[in-house]
């Protein structure tokens, strides 16, 4: 077990940190870092066989990065809650989240059949091009598959572990562990209804953002600044603040990313651009441009946009980009922007009732700007 940091107590009144949250994002890297050459090191004691096919290649996914929003929006609420000395026990707390991320991505890639993933290949493709290589017997694709989801557990496992850690090292970690076990909970709750979702043919905009809700927003802002709050020992109007903030925050975050998935730059994003419109995944972008289209009357594009429609296998591309043009003709797109826009907002409002410091204001509009990709309106609230 990693030896911790002594957690210092917070002195009395508002006093200024010298790191910032986009200086913890930076700084977690060096932490992760840490964390993961010492399971590295346990793995290969354990089974050198595994700890090369499985926690090695964890670990280069890990080290590829992304953009450590949960970091930063974790110590975002834990300065927001008065929280400074010590930054140690927030950084791997962010770590953590960080690992936790790393379990979430290669599952979704494996349930969503995704072949990319920052840049890379993703892990179970990986995987089954190992199998091959080896001349091993049996399905490469079942393989890789398998091997995966015993890859994204093991980064669960690391993540729990360390935030148990971190836990047992502060006088809040009870407060801390609640959040984070109610986060995983949410978490596993939003994937099976994705899932249940694509199954079962339905793709209402209220449904498509109560999975968003779960999914996506809770454990990327709402749980990460609650996580940094209990942290800092915030009570319950803080506390309570924080997750209003996080919540608008997070939905921003997955509608952006619904509109990447559609529109994105692979080259930019790491990941393909099109796999949710293939699939026709239920999102409440294509919720939104489904209503629109029968609102209008636009029975073309109903028939495109409809879950219940199959791509031609010989020409994907084109059954891609008509569904890219329903989109914009039925006006979904602008109405999706418009929501970010609006929820990114409500953000601020909720983040300012918190009481926490104009310069702790500025970077949290900074943090919902880059995970929106808009600058929230009401910036007088930021000043």
């Amino acid at each position: 077990m990693l030896g911790l940091p002594p957690t210092a107590a917070a002195p009395a009144g508002p006093v200024d940190d010298p790191l910032t949250a986009p200086d913890a994002a930076r700084a977690v890297g060096a932490v992760l870092e840490e964390i993961v050459q010492a399971r590295l090191r346990e793995s290969r004691a354990v089974d050198p066989v595994s700890a090369r096919d499985l926690s090695e290649r964890l670990a280069a996914l890990v080290a590829r990065g992304g953009k450590r929003l949960r970091t930063a929006f974790a110590f975002c609420g834990w300065r927001a809650a008065g929280g400074s000395g010590d930054t140690g026990p927030v950084l791997r707390t962010g770590a953590a989240l960080e690992l936790l991320q790393a379990c979430a991505l290669v599952h979704d890639d494996v349930m969503d059949g995704s072949l990319r993933r920052r840049g890379a290949p993703a892990l179970h493709v990986q995987l089954a091009r190992a199998h091959r290589a080896s001349g091993m017997r049996g399905s490469a694709e079942s393989f890789g598959t398998s091997a995966a989801v015993l890859a994204g557990d093991l980064a669960l496992a690391w993540a729990d572990d360390l935030l148990t850690e971190t836990a047992l090292g502060t006088p809040h970690g009870p407060r801390l562990h609640r959040e984070w076990r109610a986060m995983r909970t949410e978490m596993v709750a939003g994937q099976y209804r994705d899932l249940h979702a694509q199954a079962a043919r339905t793709s209402g905009a209220d449904e498509a953002l109560d999975i968003a809700t779960l999914k996506s927003a809770l454990y990327t802002v709402a749980r990460p600044l609650a996580l940094g709050a209990a942290l800092a020992g915030a009570d319950d109007r803080t506390t309570d603040a924080l997750r209003a903030a996080g919540r608008c925050a997070g939905l921003a975050f997955q509608l952006r990313d619904d509109l990447l998935g559609a529109f994105g730059d692979p080259a930019l994003t790491g990941k393909p651009a099109d796999d949710d419109l293939r699939s026709r995944k239920p999102t409440y972008l294509l919720a939104t441009a489904r209503r629109l289209a029968d609102a209008a009357g636009d029975h073309r594009a109903a028939a495109v946009l409809t879950t219940d429609a199959e791509p031609p296998p010989e020409h994907p591309d084109h059954a891609v980009e008509r569904i890219r043009a329903a989109l914009r003709r039925t006006g979904a797109v602008e109405v999706v922007e418009t929501k970010i826009g609006e929820l990114a907002a409500a953000s601020l409002r909720h983040f300012a009732s918190c009481g926490a410091r104009p310069a702790v204001r500025r970077e949290f509009a900074a943090l919902v700007e880059r995970a929106s990709g808009v600058v929230p309106r009401r910036a007088e609230e930021v000043a």
